[in-house]
């Protein structure tokens, strides 16, 4: 049997006006993702912004509207291929509709995923993360471009605050801000003042610190730093070394992750996992078997007893 030709899909998705349609419209475009290639474009959630379909068809793209996620099935999607013959595909996909089920149960097998889009509206960022965290978590999670539409100076820092590349460090993701212009959500300057002989952590900042030395360990290297964290030792971790770090809450419980740095301390006999500790200790960017490669660790200082910290957990 022959075997189907392989078709790009392209899923865009977000809460209901996030800005999805104004967003394609924008990369609709004879430079962009409209460049002639016969495309469908699969409608699932229709917003107050709106298409104008004789445009898409000069532009070789065809607008298929989905009102019930009952309608999305595997073989609506082998009829419209039939019908169309469509060498790319892209999906405004419903927000409230799970990716993984389109992914694992309805695309056609030939029919592969390339790229993914989360579209979020700044403004309502925290009410969906509240109450509609496990939808907004597996898009975030699983995105490879991340827009936060619709910013603003005083939005930009609580987006920075939530910390989101704890959530998925491989995803491009871009501030977009009310006058258009548009900001990497990693400005590339570091989060804390670096000027100090000792980088003294608060409880509140390890989150943020450990995301920012993971992404950038060369901006600490060499760098004192004093923090609380909680013990953890296992024979996996390299010997003369204990991992000291903290539990981390992104976004709901099920989002809760230890996050620990390496350690290696003369002092590793002296302390036990879930001991609360005080670290001092030199950042190096070292080979690490655990890691498979480089990356920072903790040469420590000092290592002294501290009592638990008022509230045990990290919040982004």
């Amino acid at each position: 049997m022959k075997q189907k030709k392989e078709i790009p899909v392209y899923l865009v998705c977000g809460f209901l006006d996030a800005g999805k349609t104004e967003f394609l419209k924008s990369v609709l475009t004879p430079d962009g993702l409209a460049d002639g290639s016969r495309t469908l474009l699969f409608r699932c959630e229709e917003g107050e912004e709106e298409y104008d379909e004789q445009a898409l068809k000069k532009r070789n793209v065809v607008l298929v509207p989905i009102e019930e996620q009952e309608e999305l099935t595997t073989q609506l999607l082998l009829d419209c291929e039939k019908k169309y013959r469509p060498e790319q595909v892209i999906f405004e996909y419903n927000g409230m509709w799970s990716m993984e089920e389109l992914d694992r149960e309805i695309l056609p097998e030939h029919w592969i995923l390339y790229q993914i889009v989360h579209v979020v509206e700044s403004p309502t960022f925290q009410m969906y993360a509240q109450n509609m965290a496990s939808l907004m978590m597996e898009k975030l999670r699983n995105a490879d471009m991340i827009i936060f539409n619709r910013c603003n100076d005083e939005l930009k820092e609580v987006l920075r605050k939530r910390n989101i590349k704890m959530l998925n460090r491989r995803a491009s993701i871009y501030l977009e801000f009310e006058d258009g212009s548009t900001e990497d959500y990693d400005s590339g300057v570091p989060p804390f003042d670096m000027s100090g002989e000792v980088l003294e952590l608060t409880d509140d900042d390890y989150g943020i610190w450990y995301t920012d030395v993971q992404e950038h360990p060369d901006r600490y290297e060499g760098k004192k730093v004093r923090y609380r964290g909680m013990v953890a030792k296992s024979d996996k971790f390299p010997a003369g070394s204990f991992v000291a770090g903290r539990f981390a809450m992104v976004c709901c419980a099920q989002d809760t992750t230890f996050l620990g740095m390496i350690c290696f301390s003369p002092d590793v006999d002296r302390v036990k996992t879930r001991d609360w500790v005080w670290v001092t200790g030199e950042v190096r960017q070292e080979y690490v078997k655990l890691y498979n490669g480089d990356g920072p660790v903790l040469h420590t200082l000092s290592v002294e007893p501290a009592d638990p910290p008022e509230e045990e957990l990290v919040y982004f």
